[in-house]
This record gives structure tokens, sequence and C-alpha cells, in this order.
């Protein structure tokens, strides 16, 4: 009988053949032990975690919401809600604590990684102490596959080049499908297929969406696991993008809620609250909380304005019904499979509350915001294009008052850790091989880092002491497992600390001390922490709807030294308020990909994030390019960065060159040069010169070709911060949306050679002959060595 092999140290050592030796093979005592594939402990099942995005506790269906999610209402109706489950308030932080286990400032993820500073909590870098739950399932004989959004790779790794030990495949997934980053365009996503750029199989037009890309390959990848390993157990981690903005979807969809939010979102919230009550998600003696005083009042808002925002909300809620049913689809499968039964499937309905990051109005191009250009999109601007929103010319978001109604019962959203609108999300757990109990609610209070302990308790794994020879840390979740059957079960988890953007708070033993220091949409001066303000809620009320703080100050003192207890213990201090100095990162102390000021690119080069090229944004610049024109002349990409919603190229058009800057997509600035360019070897080069004066302002443009002016022209104003959050900037394409009209996404590839493309910003753009000579390439090439 095999031996049962020692898993508290991963990999599992190889125990050596000590036997006796033989010299000839056909010996009839040369026998040997079989090989035994390393396979989890009899019964252990197969586990599937679906974890949506941005979606607040009174969204789904399942919760009492008004969105449609009958998925999660099946799996629920024959598994177990939970109504005090509870996340990070943020997306990479959830996301690292669920696959870790660990508490989000343990695992350095103290906010998402465009912001990590060189403090250990907030440095976006997974220690190798805190091995991630695939690694250790991997270790111990399971096939794991993740699919659609990984937000927890460090942007200075996030290169086709990697390095990949933190992406999905370096991080125990032995396949991943899906985009690196905080969201992407659904209907052009930035795909990666383990660790390979990839572009979807089709365009918008024909019909494409990213979640049922990504279904369709879990689907697949389930299937050949099955048809290939069926004696091995898969865990299998569906992360889609959605519901994150933008808001994307098919119009058949959201028009499924035409006037279904009409009357707003103060009486929306009224209607979630009470169908929260009648489903049990919520006490009979719950309290509904009032709506803050920085979220305007429904009957505030401006009539013209209204259709726009009912509109928006159509558009999410359709969204969030869409997802659901792909979600839907890969648990079809797995019945179809014979293999539900014997799966722990968790549905995370949210990795944080709804997200408020859409301003009070809400936007038709997310960026706008992103960027601070919030006067760009008016009242008429948004109206006039009611109809595209949730569609491929759109990049849309809600507004802050849908995303309350969404986090209902609850006070706040994204963002606030503070309060349960933050950080309360609704999960399903569905197991009929393992759980007994069927169409019940489970009110233990839990944490997102009670997962992992979960699946390892479901599969009889061990916590492992050691990983690739370095002494793990141990997991900070407790296992749920003891509830599944026992809903009277006490709690276990009893002490959990909350921090996001120093919104701060402790639970322990029912009692929560909470304050709140910022807001996502409000670019306001930070108070001190001293001067933040402490509240107080209660064990008995369950929405924090009545602050006792003033009642209790010895309650309230001993909760706040508890908390800072565990902020000394989880690499939560320092407080770290700054919000636009964290984007920079020399002011954070975190590496950069690119230094310098100039950046030699080669032919063929593409899928650079923003992070791998040099910012050209708010100074002078210029751009250099060695191109080879066939005969006939040349059109075609030979430089872009950015998309549809904002970016620059430098191309060819009609066999002249080109030049295009896409402001938010609302203005298309171009010039043409005068005459076509020629067969044969030639520079071509744009220089911007910056007005100065602040940011986002405009520029002179000058075109020239083997150092000869040939076109010069004007743009009005710039992008101030950031392009886009997928995508990137290509060479001789324009992978994704196209920056300019003048091509489309299947004809922008260079129809001659572009050898190389050289960026230079402020003084190194300053080029008196406006022509790159090969000993200042050579110079700049060795220079970056």
């Amino acid at each position: 009988m095999p031996r049962e092999p020692k898993r508290a140290i991963l990999p599992i050592p190889d125990v050596p053949y000590d036997g006796p030796v033989f010299e000839d093979a056909k010996d009839p005592e040369a026998t040997f032990p079989p090989i035994e594939p390393l396979r989890p402990p009899d019964g252990a099942p197969n586990v599937l975690i679906v974890l949506l995005d941005d979606v607040g506790f009174g969204a789904s269906s399942a919760f009492g919401g008004p969105c449609s999610t009958p998925t999660a209402e099946r799996l629920a109706a024959n598994g177990l809600r939970y109504n005090r489950f509870h996340t990070t308030a943020l997306c990479s932080p959830t996301r690292q604590a669920l696959l870790t286990g660990r508490n989000h400032h343990t695992v350095g993820m103290g906010g998402i990684t465009e912001i990590a500073t060189s403090a250990p909590g907030y440095n976006s870098i997974r220690p190798n102490t805190c091995a991630p739950l695939a690694e250790t399932l991997t270790l111990n004989g399971y096939s794991t596959a993740q699919f659609g959004k990984c937000h927890e790779v460090p942007v200075w790794e996030t290169s086709p080049m990697g390095p990949f030990h933190a992406w999905p495949t370096g991080s125990g997934f032995q396949h991943f499908y899906g985009f690196i980053g905080g969201e992407t365009n659904q209907y052009a996503p930035a795909i990666y297929r383990d660790t390979v750029p990839i572009e979807p199989a089709k365009t918008a037009e024909e019909g494409y969406h990213f979640t049922e890309d990504m279904t369709d390959q879990a689907i697949d990848w389930v299937k050949q696991q099955k048809a290939l390993m069926p004696d091995r157990p898969f865990f299998v981690y569906f992360a889609p993008g959605a519901t994150h903005a933008p808001h994307h979807v098919p119009v058949e969809w959201s028009e499924k809620y035409k006037g279904a939010f009409d009357d707003g979102w103060d009486a929306l919230r009224e209607q979630t609250f009470e169908r929260q009550k009648e489903l049990g998600v919520i006490p009979a003696d719950a309290e509904l909380t009032a709506r803050p005083a920085e979220i305007p009042a429904w009957d505030d808002m401006p009539d013209d304005l209204k259709p726009v925002l009912a509109r928006q909300m159509e558009v999410y809620a359709g969204f969030l019904e869409h997802t659901d049913h792909h979600v839907g689809r890969l648990i079809d499968a797995l019945a179809e499979l014979e293999l539900l039964d014997d799966t722990l499937v968790y549905y995370v309905v949210g990795d944080n509350g709804a997200s408020a990051e859409g301003t009070p109005t809400g936007c038709f191009n997310e960026l706008v915001v992103l960027n601070g250009a919030f006067g760009l999109e008016t009242t008429e601007f948004m109206a006039s294009k009611i109809d595209e929103f949730g569609t491929p010319t759109a990049y849309n978001h809600y507004a802050v008052g849908w995303a309350h109604a969404m986090d209902t019962p609850y006070q706040w959203t994204k963002q606030i850790a503070s309060h349960w609108g933050g950080t309360r999300n609704g999960a399903v757990v569905h197991w009929p091989g393992g759980i007994r109990a069927h169409g019940e609610v489970r009110s233990q209070f839990h944490h997102v880092i009670d997962v992992a302990p979960t699946v390892l308790e479901a599969a009889g794994l061990p916590q492992p002491r050691s990983v690739n020879g370095v002494e793990q840390r141990p997991l900070e979740g407790v296992s749920m497992a003891y509830s599944f059957d026992d809903a009277a079960a006490a709690d276990r988890h009893t002490t959990q600390y909350f921090e996001m953007f120093c919104n701060r708070g402790i639970y322990h033993e029912g009692w929560t001390a909470v304050t709140r220091h910022s807001i996502p949409w409000a670019a306001t001066e930070m108070p001190a922490f001293a001067d933040d303000v402490w509240e107080l809620y209660a064990p008995d009320d369950w929405t924090q709807a009545n602050d006792i703080a003033a009642e209790n100050p010895e309650k309230l003192a001993e909760l706040q030294a508890l908390f800072l207890d565990e902020a000394r213990t989880y690499n939560v201090l320092p407080l770290d308020d700054r919000r636009f100095e964290r984007f920079n990162p020399d002011l954070a102390g975190r590496p950069q990909l690119v230094h310098g000021t100039s950046q030699l690119l080669f032919g063929r080069m593409g899928r650079l994030s923003e992070n791998s090229i040099l910012s050209l944004k708010n100074k002078s610049h210029a751009v250099t390019a060695q191109i080879d024109v066939p005969a006939g002349g040349a059109n075609g990409v030979i430089l872009s960065q950015g998309g549809a919603f904002g970016g620059f190229a430098l191309y060819a058009h009609d066999g002249k060159p080109a030049y295009c800057y896409n402001l938010f997509g609302l203005r298309q600035f171009k010039v043409y040069g005068r005459q076509p360019l020629l067969s044969g070897q030639h520079q071509v080069r744009m220089e911007f010169t910056y007005d100065g004066g602040g940011l986002g302002k405009g520029g002179d443009v000058r075109l020239f070709v083997d150092g000869e002016p040939v076109g010069e022209g004007r743009v009005e104003g710039t992008v101030p911060m950031l392009f886009s959050a997928d995508e990137t900037t290509d060479v001789g394409s324009d992978t994704a949306t196209p920056v300019s009209d003048d091509y489309g996404p299947h004809d922008s590839h260079f129809t001659g050679e572009v050898e190389w493309v050289q960026i230079d910003v402020d003084e190194a753009a300053a080029d008196a002959d406006h022509v790159i000579s090969p000993d200042e390439r050579f110079r700049i090439a060795m220079a970056r060595q």
C-alpha cells in the first residue's frame, strides 16, 4: 500500500530508493515500487472560486437586489448564503488576501498595485513566506487554472518580459487566460494566455465580449482536464472583469431593465431593503442607514440629467445579469460532466462594495474622471450619448448614488473600509457532496481570508510549514467549514481590522469602531489623522445605523487601542493618505521599468503597458522612427499608445505621414504630411512642443521626414495622467481599439517595416537636425544596458 506523503513541506520531498541493487533488469527479483502520481487525499473536492468585481451587497437578487442573478439564486437554493462575509474594500487587496489566506497588508497589498510604496504593507510584493493557495494545491496534486482578472502584479513587472513570478502561472496556477490590471475593455481586452499576449478571436461588431470568451475558455479547460485526468481534482479561480467599469454589455441585456430605475436611487434603496428583509438576508429589525450628506438625493439631481442617470443603472443591471448568466454556463458545464456535486463552489458577489468612482453624475468615459477632467462631459454631452452607454463606443460608469443603492442597507461604498458598504459582500457556498444543509442563511462573521483555510480543510490538506525551502507564515483566516451544517455555531472569526485609504475600522466580538478619512470622488485636502471622528456600533446594530460613541467612550477607546495592535501586527502602519503622490513612483519609492529621457523600441514590439514606456504627458517630446517604405507607398501605424478613449498615433495615411492625438475620445487632433513617403528607408519624426503652464495643456506638432519639415498642426488639449488602464503601446500596429478613425482594428498594421522607434522627452527631444544619427541611436541603446 503506498505511503501517504508528508504534505507540510512543499514540494513534498522525494523518498529515495533504498533497496537492493540489481545488475540485470531481467532478474526476477529486480522489482521496484510502482510510480505513484501525486494526488490529494481521497475525497478532496474540485474547487471553483467565482469572484465578481465591484458588486455591492444590495445589487444581486440573491441578496435582495434589483439585478437578476438566477445562477447565484440557484446555487444558494441548494447551498448556503453568507450574509456577514467581508472583503477589504478594494480590488487588489481583496484578491491577494483571498488567494493567500492572509490579511492584505501582510502580503504587501495595502492598495492597488498602481499606488504601491516602499512600505512593507503597501509595496504590492507578496512575500515568499506567504505561498498562495494555488501553489499549495498544485504541489499537492491539483490541476489549477485562473481565468479573468489579475490585479496582483507589481506595475514594474507587467511588461511582456515579466518577470513572471507574480503572474498567475508564477503563483501556483498551471494555466491563465485573462488580463493583467484593474480593468479592461470588455469588447477589446488585452488578453494573455499564460504569459503570451494574444488578440481576441473576433471583434465587438462580430459579437465579442470578454466574459463570454473567458467562460468558453474555462469550460474547455475543465472538459480537457477531466478527459485526460479524471482522477485529479481541479481548482479553478474564475474572476471576471465584470462588473468593474467600463460597464459594457450587449444592448439586449440592458434593455431588460428599461424604465426600472426611473424613480431614482433613494426609492431603490427602500425597495431593496424591503426585499432583503423578506428574503431573510438581514434581520427583521435591521435599520436602513441614512444617505450621507456627501451623496446627493435623487430629487436634487437636474431633471434633464435623470434619464441619463437611469440609463446608467439599466446598463449596470444588465451587465451584472449578463455576468451571472455566464457563470451559470460554467456551472451548467460542471453539472453536465456530473462534477457539480463534488465541487466546492464559492460564489463571492463582489471584491468590495459598489464603486463610487464614477462621480456624482456618472460619466460616458471613465478616463475623463480618472484624469480629473470633470468639466469635459456636460449634461448635454451625456444626453446626446444616452443610447451608446454600454456599447463599444462608450467607457461608462454610473453615478455615486447608484453605488450607494447597490450597497443597501449599509453606509458608504467601495474604498471606504470603515463601513459595511465598502466591505460586506454576499457570498454563496455550494457543495452538495460535503454540505447537508440546503437553502439556508449563515450569519457567522467571516472574511475573504477565510476562504483558503476552508478549501484546505475540505481537501484534507494541512497548511504548509515550508514551501520551496522557505518557512511559511501561518494563514490568518479561519476555516468556515464548522458553519456548513450548524447555523447556530458560535463565531470563530472574532476580530478583524479594516483599512483602505486610511478609512479604518475594527470588528471585535460583534462591536465595531470605525472612522472615515476620505471619500473616492472628492479630491479634497486630507484631515489630520488625529482629527478623524470615530464611531461606535453595538453588536445588535446590524447595519451600523446608530453611532453610540458619545455614550461609550471607554468601549471606543478599547477598540481604538485594539485597532492599533492589529495594525502593528499586520503591517498597516504607517498610515498613508497620499493619493496623487503615490501614482508618482519617485515619490512613492517603487521601482520603475524605464528611466531617463530617451527610450528605444524595435519593430513588432507590442502590448507595452503605460508603466513600460516613458511618459510623454505634460512635457515636450519627440518620436522618431526608422522605416522601410515598400514600393507603392505605405499605410498603417508606426507607433501607437492608448486607444479610442485617449492616446496618440504616428502612422501613414494615404501614403503620407500622419499624427493623431485623441483627447478622451471627444476630439481627434490630426496633422498630415504634405507629400507621400517614397519607397525605401526614411526617418519619420514627430515633435510636440508643450505649451506648459500646468497639466493637460496643448501644444504644437511638427512632422519631419529625413530631417525636412513636411507638416505642422495644433493639439488644443492633452490627457494629463493616464491614457488607459489596459490599452497599450505598439510598434507597427494599434491593438485593441484604434486611436485614430483613419484606420480600424483590422487594418492598422504598417505595410512596410518599422525597424526602430526612439522616444525622447524634455531636453532630449530638442534635436536641431530633427534626425537621429546611427551614433546617437547606439548611445541610447547602450545607455539602457
